[in-house]
Formats: C-alpha cells, sequence, structure tokens
C-alpha cells in the first residue's frame, strides 16, 4: 500500500475522528453531519481517510473530488492505495478488498492516533447484507448483520468502528443530500450484477418491498434482535466455557466433554473463542471435520489447523492461536534505583552506533546462561524447561557485539548484566 497527498499541516492534540470517505452519497453525507456537528463542538478534529483500490478507471477521479472535498470542509485529507490482483472469483476480490480497506483504514488510524473511526453503512447495506449472510447458511452471529460498533486491535492500540447511519435508509441519506445540496459520485460498479451484494439490491430487494413495503427497515430490525440474541449466546459460551478457557486458550478434555454432553453448546463456545481473537466464524463443515479430528488425536499430540490466515494448535492438552513471531527487540530504560538488572546503556549505545547490534534466526546449537552460578545451556533445553510451545521457539535472537544477549521466551545473558548505573533490558515485542 501507498500513502501521497496529505492536506492542512499537522493537526493540534485533541479526540480525533475520522471519517471513511469513498466520495459516495452515504460518505458524503456522513462527513457533512459529522462536521457540523464538530462546529458546534470544537473539541474534536475531523480526519478523512480514502481508499484507493485502483480496480477502476475513475479510481484517481475519486480520489481527486474526496481530497477537494476534504479541503472545502478545512479537514485533514490521506489516503491509501491498493494493489488487488483482479484475478480470481469475484466473490474473493470482494472479500480481499473489503479485508485490504479495513487493514488500510486501520494503518491511517494508527498513523494519525485517531481512535474513532466512522463508516458510512446504513439500513439498506444492512439489509443486503442480512440476506447475503442467510444465503450463505449463516447462524446467529452472520445474520446479525454489521453491529453499530466494535473494536478493533491494531498495532498495539484500540479503534473502534462506529456505523452511525445504520438506521437511515438510501432514501433518506439522498433526500438529506439534495436538501443540503451536497454532490457526490455513482460507482458504476455498483450496477454490475454479477456481484452478489449488487444482484441483491438490484433485483431481490425491490421485489421483497413490493411484497413487503417494509422490506429493508424489517431486515434490519432482525439484524438487530438477532445481534441482541448473539450477546445472550456469547453470555452462556463463557458460562460453559468456565472449565475450558484457560487464558487465550482451550482445555480440550473439558471441550470433549461438554461436547458429549451438549453439542451446539460445544459449538457456541469454540465460535466465540474464535470470535474473541478477531478470527471469523468457521463453515459448519470445518467444525465437523475439526471434532473429528479433535476425536482422533490423543491429548499429548500435536494438531494443527490453518484458519482465517491464521494457525491453530493443539500442544499439551490445549487449543492455542499461534501468534506471529514478527516483531522487534526494543530496549527499555531500568530506572536507577530499581534493583532490576539491565545491561549498560552506554555498551548498548556505543554498539548500536557502529551497527553491532542485529537480529539473527536460531541456527541449532546456541547457548546462553540465565542464572548466576549456572553452566550455559542450549536454546533447546531451556526451551523445553520452560514448556514453551516448539512454535514460539524461533524468535529472533538479540546478538550485541557477536555475543547473544538475549532469547525470547528464555531471558537474558547474566554475565552481561549489571547492577547499577544506566542499563536497559531488551523486551521481544510483536507486531498486532
Amino acid at each position: 500500500m501507498a500513502s501521497s497527498r496529505k492536506s492542512q499541516q499537522s493537526p493540534k492534540s485533541g479526540k480525533r475522528i475520522a471519517v471513511a470517505l469513498s466520495g459516495g452519497l452515504d460518505s458524503v453525507v456522513l462527513l457533512d453531519t459529522v462536521c457540523k456537528a464538530q462546529a458546534k463542538d470544537k473539541s474534536s478534529q475531523i480526519f478523512a481517510f480514502h481508499i484507493h483500490h485502483g480496480l477502476q478507471k475513475q479510481a484517481d477521479d475519486w480520489l481527486i473530488f474526496c481530497e477537494k472535498l476534504a479541503k472545502k470542509y478545512q479537514v485533514h485529507f490521506d489516503f491509501r492505495l491498493l494493489h488487488l490482483n483482479h484475478g480470481g472469483e469475484l466473490g474473493n476480490i470482494e472479500a480481499r478488498a473489503r479485508a485490504e480497506r479495513y487493514e488500510a483504514l486501520s494503518d491511517l488510524c494508527a498513523e494519525y492516533g485517531v481512535e474513532d473511526l466512522l463508516l458510512a453503512h446504513h439500513q439498506n447495506d444492512q439489509a443486503e447484507t442480512v440476506l447475503l449472510q442467510l444465503l450463505r447458511g449463516a447462524g446467529v452471529a452472520g445474520a446479525a448483520g454489521m453491529p453499530t460498533n466494535r473494536d478493533i486491535n491494531h498495532l498495539g492500540g484500540k479503534i473502534t468502528l462506529w456505523r452511525p447511519l445504520l438506521n437511515q435508509s438510501r432514501a433518506e441519506l439522498e433526500a438529506y443530500a439534495k436538501q443540503h445540496q451536497l454532490q457526490w459520485i455513482e460507482d458504476p460498479s455498483n450496477q454490475d450484477s454479477k456481484f452478489r451484494r449488487n444482484a441483491i439490491r438490484k433485483q431481490i430487494i425491490p421485489k421483497l418491498e413490493k411484497i413487503q413495503p417494509e422490506a429493508i427497515a424489517n431486515l434490519a430490525r432482525s439484524a438487530t434482535l438477532l445481534g441482541e440474541a448473539q450477546t445472550l449466546l456469547d453470555r452462556l459460551a463463557l458460562e460453559d466455557g468456565r472449565t475450558i478457557f484457560t487464558n487465550n486458550a482451550l482445555q480440550l478434555k473439558s471441550l470433549l466433554e461438554l461436547k458429549k454432553k451438549d453439542l451446539p453448546s460445544a459449538n457456541n463456545v469454540l465460535r466465540v473463542w474464535l470470535k474473541t481473537n478477531g478470527l471469523a466464524m468457521p463453515s459448519q463443515e470445518r467444525l465437523v471435520a475439526w471434532w473429528s479430528d479433535l476425536h482422533q488425536v490423543k491429548s499429548s499430540s500435536q494438531l494443527q489447523w490453518m484458519h482465517d490466515h491464521q494457525s491453530i494448535r493443539l500442544w499439551r492438552g490445549l487449543l492455542q492461536i499461534v501468534e506471529k513471531n514478527a516483531g522487534e527487540w526494543v530496549f527499555k530504560k531500568v530506572a536507577t534505583a530499581s534493583k532490576n538488572l539491565g545491561l549498560p546503556a552506554n555498551w548498548v549505545k556505543e554498539a548500536g552506533q557502529h551497527g553491532l547490534i542485529e537480529q539473527r534466526d536460531r541456527v541449532g546449537s546456541e547457548k546462553i546462561q540465565i542464572k548466576p552460578k549456572s553452566p550455559r545451556k542450549t536454546l533447546k533445553n531451556l526451551y523445553q524447561e520452560a514448556d514453551v510451545p516448539p512454535w514460539q521457539r524461533q524468535a529472533p535472537l538479540l546478538y550485541i557485539n557477536g555475543d547473544l544477549v538475549a532469547a525470547a521466551g528464555i531471558g537474558l545473558s547474566y554475565p552481561h548484566l549489571v547492577s547499577t548505573g544506566p542499563r536497559v533490558r531488551p523486551e521481544w515485542q510483536e507486531r498486532a
């Protein structure tokens, strides 16, 4: 992804709110209403973020339109350019574009310190989402559609997504836009019925409205009710999982005991666990396959599944979602009066100035002494003694002046530590 033109100077401190601005009717109305509200309450700063998908010939024109609109409202503007492969199935392109759009918007929020991101989904979008999910055979969580708000964790921070227009129909937004003489752009791909959402919008919903005039509002209301039902199911999963949830893992023995007594409840526990960890809901076929695997494998054995681009592993009787090892070593200062040991700060600084601080991958024969009056041991033995899962043993090692000084999950090289003077402690921080 790439970013370019940025309007306005560096913003002042204060609460920061961003509007995802596509240039279409809904996002233009949202920006207008937010800016008018901000004019009465100066406590917030408004940002407009645009995502350039590059899937349409007019995409450059839409970027220019949004940039000019942000300038008109005197709000800070920035954008991201996505590089999407045009190949593959239409549904996959839609899903990938949606996932990468959220990722790009989250990156922009993190860059500018924005904690609240406003999306312009409206009542018609909600109705279409409900129908799409039902056609896919979704359960309560899927048929609940889009929530009014939800938190996501990104780069170590929290961003709250808000959908303030979910109770407004497109007709109401269009009436508002005409009343206030707003201009917007139309995406011609929204007319292409080869996309499932467009087919539902253009062909299915108009027929439903002829049968039931309040079809859109009723579908959106059903989504709200299903969302409430899902909240109760989440609460039930926490109750059922009291002996199953262990930190961020699941106890296999207790999970299988619940499954034997009550399969729907066990499925509910699994789904809530996945949702809590930000993963997509599995299909019914995948759930059946997982249960089959879990019944056949021994609790002492290892098992791995790939789901939603993440790895789920069974190790020592625990189901765990494997964290990525992408990250970096960070040096944190130790307070002078602290009794904590650390590396000499001047030594680390000098090594850094000469490019003698480096991360290296394990090769298998490394040794380190992590306790006083103890021998140097191989990392393999230390990881085994510490019960560190195999997949967490691959974080890069930290070397200074050619010496191994730190191993993630194990500790620091004791001979290199001091108890007095300016000192720092290296910590391995994984990227969210």
